[in-house]
């Protein structure tokens, strides 16, 4: 019997809206490939843009946050 993987840990909010200007999804603040290449990426490097995600907030303008 193979044993059952691990969930994917995701930051994905079911919010899915690219903002033109930063190009980061406005519910995640992942990019379109990170976003579509996800599920290949190393646990290492998931865990990399996850710890990278508050800071890009700061990228999208508020307004479009509803903030």
């Amino acid at each position: 019997m193979n044993p059952v993987p691990a969930p994917i840990v995701t930051p994905c909010v079911k919010v899915c809206a690219v903002d033109g200007e930063s190009g980061l999804c406005l519910g995640c603040f992942r990019t379109l490939p990170e976003i579509a290449g996800w599920a290949k990426l190393t646990a290492e490097r998931r865990a990399e843009i996850m710890a990278e995600l508050p800071a890009r907030r700061s990228r999208i303008d508020p307004r479009k946050l509803g903030l």
